[in-house]
């Protein structure tokens, strides 16, 4: 009942609230009737209460004078909505702790046993805030858990089952960081698990939940395309947000700012990472979590999705001794798991690898990997410096991202590491550009540069549905091929299956812009060329645009023509 029971016994003596006679005359029958178990004082402790010599109300009371504390009566209190969800209902459940009001900086709450610290403590450590302590007999604070926490009977669970009711909770156990015994009762946190649960075995890579101004927004991100799954309750957006904030270990009380946490889990046998980021909107707290599967990260060159002949020359440029070798294009295109499977091409014993990363997203085996910590002064470059001590061979840089970083990674380059990295540019031949307008000298960008991938990624029809079909007029035009050159073509598309949830598409493939830097083009840039120059010279020696690389997988039946056309542009020669 209590953290030290024969205290509680001694102290409750002391106060005269009960007799030692009493006290040995519970003890006699505790120990006849052999309920005692362990916690002998504890058995006692509960005899006294069922005789009625002492109450609990009593107990709280000798405390409070004992401690100098205050007590609450439980059943006047009337909390608000913002202190309840300041807590939540699991946690409050877990530590027996209820909130009274939050005030200057502070909560103030109930709890039954001020002997247990360690309770108090952590729920401080995690609620990120000072705690004002009240005392209230067990038994009230139990109640006061259920009366003010109960969900509306409206349906609720009859919500939860029509969204998962084909997920039986077992199908794909999540060990979460707080699961106690009590999970598979409690809605919100049954949801939440269930709600990660189903998006992992849809391939999804990331969870939106969007509070609107009149509803709670649920989103998956299924090979690049946002699909919204049935919304929760909007009453119980707080009490959602409130539990995945707790498992991604940020502060509860926080509600002004960004915060990003994460959350660890295994599913199905596998580790995953879950990224957390929390964004406060005009309607609440907006949360997504990227979904990374540390084991899931196996990838070949050909799963990339090259054509046999961008393959031999990406092994080419990637198996040099020296060099920078940079893949570009905007945020989630695919360029780190580029990089990663180059990483696996070239993973050898022989060979020293290094990467810094922020965040390390997959863990590889035999590869010597670097948390960025900008908190204490683990920045890219700072990293970077050690890294050179450590005599690596190859060097993976997470992304250039000013003149100091790109300055180490080019005098690393020239001095017999091969480098790879990315930058954010619309296509290959800006990335030569954009390290001159970071600060980098032209004689070094044409000295320390082997080559540049631009890629995009592109929705893959699924191969269990997919049929063969003859494209219109407009189609053809819109991807620039003739009636004639239409027919030597295989022109695909998917009907839409269970396997692919009927969307007609099963993961994605990268289409890819790529040049290699050869003498001429080293000449062009140590004499300072434009963009434009550079664009014509890297097409004159062959390079294929992103959209052409796109047209050879759309008439090879691997994607569609409105894959191909929302990803990339048409560049005017």
């Amino acid at each position: 009942m209590f953290t030290a029971d024969d205290y509680v016994l001694q102290l409750i003596q002391d106060r005269g609230l009960v007799t030692p006679e009493a006290v040995a005359n519970a003890g006699v029958f505790v120990e006849a009737s052999g309920t005692a178990g362990a916690n002998l004082p504890g058995a006692v402790l509960v005899r006294l209460i069922e005789q009625k010599l002492v109450t609990p109300t009593q107990i709280a009371e000798a405390f409070a004078r004992e401690f100098d504390m205050e007590t609450v009566d439980l059943s006047s209190v009337r909390p608000t909505q913002e202190t309840l969800e300041f807590l939540g209902k699991e946690l409050s459940e877990r530590t027996q702790v209820f909130p009274l009001q939050l005030h200057s900086g502070e909560l103030e709450v109930a709890v039954a046993d001020p002997l247990d610290t360690e309770t108090i403590d952590e729920l401080s450590r995690l609620l990120k805030i000072p705690l004002c302590i009240r005392l209230a007999p067990p038994d009230a604070i139990k109640t006061a858990i259920t009366e003010h926490y109960a969900l509306p009977e409206d349906g609720s669970h009859e919500v939860y089952d029509s969204i998962y009711g084909d997920i039986k909770d077992s199908d794909l156990k999540l060990d979460l960081p707080i699961g106690d015994a009590k999970a598979e009762d409690a809605p919100i946190i049954r949801y939440v698990n269930l709600l990660i649960s189903k998006a992992i075995s849809q391939r999804a890579s990331d969870i939106h939940l969007e509070p609107l101004e009149k509803r709670f927004r649920v989103r998956y991100r299924i090979d690049g395309v946002l699909h919204e799954v049935e919304n929760p309750p909007k009453r119980l957006q707080a009490s959602i947000l409130s539990r995945l904030k707790l498992m991604a270990e940020v502060s509860l009380a926080e509600k002004r700012i960004p915060q990003d946490g994460r959350i660890q889990v295994k599913a199905a046998g596998k580790e995953i990472d879950l990224r957390v980021s929390v964004l406060p909107t005009v309607y609440g707290e907006s949360i997504v979590m990227r979904i990374l599967d540390k084991e899931g990260l196996r990838l070949g060159l050909p799963e990339l999705g090259f054509f046999s002949d961008d393959q031999a020359s990406f092994q080419n440029i990637v198996s040099l001794a020296d060099g920078i070798f940079l893949v570009t294009g905007p945020t989630g295109s695919g360029k780190s798991t580029t990089l990663y499977a180059a990483l696996n091409y070239i993973n050898k014993p022989d060979r020293k690898i290094i990467t810094v990363e922020d965040p390390v997203e997959y863990q590889m085996l035999g590869i010597n990997q670097v948390q960025v910590r900008r908190d204490v002064g683990m920045t890219f470059s700072a990293a970077l410096r050690s890294m050179l001590r450590q005599a690596p061979n190859i060097i993976m840089i997470g992304e250039i991202r000013d003149m100091e970083t790109a300055e180490i990674a080019v005098n690393a380059s020239l001095t017999g590491h091969m480098v790879f990295s990315t930058l954010h540019t619309n296509d290959a031949p800006s990335a030569v550009t954009r390290l001159v307008d970071i600060g980098v000298k032209p004689f070094l960008v044409s000295a320390s540069l082997r080559g540049v991938l631009a890629q995009r990624l592109v929705r893959r029809i699924c191969p269990n549905c997919t049929q063969a079909y003859s494209p219109t007029h407009k189609e053809l035009a819109s991807i620039g091929i003739s009636e004639s050159e239409a027919g030597s073509a295989s022109f695909m598309r998917g009907e839409g299956c269970p396997k692919c949830n009927s969307i007609g598409y099963k993961g994605r493939r990268g289409i890819f812009e790529m040049f290699v830097v050869g003498n001429e083009l080293q000449t062009m840039i140590y004499g300072g060329a434009t963009l434009v120059e550079l664009r014509r010279k890297c097409r004159e020696l062959g390079m294929r645009s992103m959209r052409e690389d796109g047209i050879r997988k759309v008439t090879a039946g691997v994607t569609t023509v409105e894959e191909v056309l929302n990803a990339t542009v048409s560049i005017l020669e």
